[in-house]
């Protein structure tokens, strides 16, 4: 076996349609021969072997076999490719592509020999003066190998120097492997590391006229190319450790700063929760930190000085709070209040008798694929008609509207125009979604964004309504009853519309109670138009037609009408009271009547 140290050999083999079959299977064994005496493996010697005619085709690369089986299996099943003799092209793949560290070449650094085997039977049919030189410039020790009817001139064109180390021509392919063993020779040189001091630290590397020294795993070489330093790991900054890095023999591992603990990845820290022991004794909240934890209270409250207990905070009389007739605490805060008969005006401090009755609106439609595009257009028809029952202004009624579909997407938030007009524009340029159904989803973003005060919301302690309107045509792949719910809970009065496949069952589940004034359903896009009119009749009651009409007592219409009723009443009462009398006179003539029969009897 070759002892030298690694190689890295690539087989440049000809298989033109003039190497005839029984000559293809002497190339084979000589190759095998060569193999058999190289100790190859990963960290030894590697071997590729690349065929070539009028074209060049890889058998298998530096990177592909590190067995001596394998390998042998591979060259047993290369089938000739029987064409022309590109010799250059041969010579140019191999330097471009075989020795590559892509295909498992050794870095140029390393000073592993870089070695190509050629051998040919002919005269090549392209140049290969030029191409050869650039590979041995490239690192790259050839050997030219012809055989028989090789072209010497040629083959002293390939070679590396010197020529008579390097050429060689056999007589005949039956002789090649006789040659064989002969040429191990030549790729078998002294084990330079026996045969002298070498001084390497760790471990000495032969090649065929030197050596190197290599360094264990973990170490580096130092600059007099014998002795070995451990390599610190967390030196070069990618260790990507969050905390800390601790270097150990060419490895590194993280550790995290006190009150943290490591995270299954081994690199990111989370900060341990004390809270989560469950003996802080906190009244309101607990709050962990590095060094443990303490104690807070929640928004209107005021911590102890137990450190643990929490008192309210009566906020009205703490601060100019600016109420007109009445300031009431909440927790954390405080709210306006007027007398009964009056309410509270926008700025959330004065009192009127009137109320404009304006709301904050957002409207969510669904935006799925199952809608279609032609019916998506009179969907946002149907938006811009609820829009012309409103009246649109920064102080009077906001508007905001929400897409869904696989996604939720905010179209325009509530402070972002401030007219009808502006807003049946922004309408009708919305782009349509397509795609899934996720009315859970769109729910939840309603709630967390869309009524939120940075989208343009009015404070609660406004007393500005908020009304959610749902618009679907299917059912959702996604559950809807956590954030129905919840949008319920934080007083927004919720209407669910559903055209088509729309599930009754999910619509009631949004709807606000009572549920039947709260959901509508239509069969089809194109017979919407009850559909606004039912919306109407509940945001705008002064609109409703049931026994009692609900009217603002300061509009000069509902005087009026408030003057005609009682009239009408009047007139009935007086109709009825004539009746009642004319009934009266007629039984007591009678009475008479009957008084007179029964005296004449007497």
């Amino acid at each position: 076996k070759c002892r030298t140290g690694p190689l890295d050999i690539v087989f440049v083999i000809d298989s033109s349609r003039s190497v005839r079959p029984f000559e293809f299977e002497t190339m084979r064994r000589f190759m095998m021969d060569i193999i058999g005496s190289l100790d190859v493996g990963p960290n030894a010697t590697r071997v590729g072997v690349i065929q070539y005619s009028s074209q060049v085709q890889n058998i298998f690369s530096l990177k592909t076999f590190f067995t001596r089986a394998d390998m042998e299996k591979a060259i047993n099943s290369i089938v000739p490719l029987a064409q022309g003799t590109m010799t250059g092209l041969a010579i140019q793949y191999a330097m471009n592509v075989a020795f590559t560290t892509q295909e498992g070449a050794r870095p140029l650094h390393k000073k592993i020999p870089r070695i190509a085997i050629i051998v040919t039977d002919g005269r090549p049919q392209d140049r290969v003066t030029e191409v050869a030189t650039q590979a041995r410039n490239a690192g790259i020790e050839i050997y030219a190998v012809g055989i028989q009817r090789a072209d010497m001139n040629s083959l002293r064109a390939m070679a590396s120097p010197p020529l008579e180390e390097h050429v060689f021509l056999v007589e005949s392919f039956e002789l090649i492997q006789q040659f064989g063993k002969q040429f191990q020779d030549k790729l078998c040189g002294v084990d330079m590391c026996m045969e002298q001091e070498h001084g390497c630290q760790h471990s000495c590397v032969s090649t065929p006229s030197s050596f190197y020294c290599e360094c264990n795993p973990g170490y580096r070489l130092n600059a007099d190319g014998k002795t070995c330093s451990p390599i610190d790991a967390c030196a070069d900054g990618r260790h990507g450790c969050q905390h800390q890095c601790v270097s150990t023999r060419g490895s590194y591992s993280c550790r995290c700063r006190v009150g943290y603990y490591l995270n299954q990845d081994k690199r990111t820290c989370s900060m341990i929760d004390y809270c989560s022991f469950g003996n802080h004794s906190c009244q309101h909240e607990c709050v962990s930190i590095p060094s443990g934890h303490y104690c807070r209270c929640r928004s209107g409250f005021t911590l102890q000085p137990d450190g643990r207990s929490c008192r309210a905070t009566d906020l009205c009389n703490g601060v100019d709070h600016g109420c007109e007739f009445k300031c009431v605490s909440t927790e954390g805060s405080y709210r306006c209040v007027c007398p009964e008969g009056q309410q509270l005006q926008a700025d959330g401090k004065a009192c009127s008798k009137c109320g404009a009755g304006h709301v904050d609106l957002v409207m969510v439609i669904d935006g799925s694929k199952s809608v279609r595009p032609q019916n998506f257009e009179l969907v946002k028809q149907f938006v811009n008609r609820i829009v012309d029952l409103l009246e649109v202004s920064p102080h009077a009624t906001r508007v905001g509207l929400v897409q869904y579909s696989s996604r939720v997407r905010t179209e325009f938030p509530l402070n972002k125009y401030h007219s009808a007009d502006e807003i049946k524009k922004a309408v009708m340029e919305v782009e349509y979604m397509e795609k899934g159904t996720m009315t859970g989803l769109a729910l939840k973003h309603m709630v967390e964004h869309s009524f939120s005060e940075l989208e343009g919301a009015r404070p609660l302690s406004h007393n500005i309504p908020r009304i959610g309107l749902v618009f679907t045509d299917g059912r959702s792949q996604d559950d809807i009853s956590e954030w129905a719910r919840r949008a319920k809970e934080s007083g927004i009065v919720m209407f669910a519309v559903g055209v088509g496949k729309a599930v009754e069952e999910e619509l009631r589940a949004i709807a606000s109670e009572p549920v039947e004034q709260h959901f509508s359903y239509s069969a089809d896009f194109t017979t919407m138009t009850h559909l606004v009119e039912n919306f109407k009749l509940n945001i705008c009651p002064e609109e409703g037609k049931g026994e009692m009409e609900i009217r603002s007592p300061c509009e000069c219409e509902a005087l009026v009408q408030f003057q005609t009723n009682t009239v009408a009443i009047l007139q009935s009462l007086t109709e009825k009271n004539i009746l009642w009398a004319r009934s009266l006179a007629q039984m007591t003539a009678r009475l008479e009547d009957l008084e007179k029969q029964i005296a004449n009897k007497k």
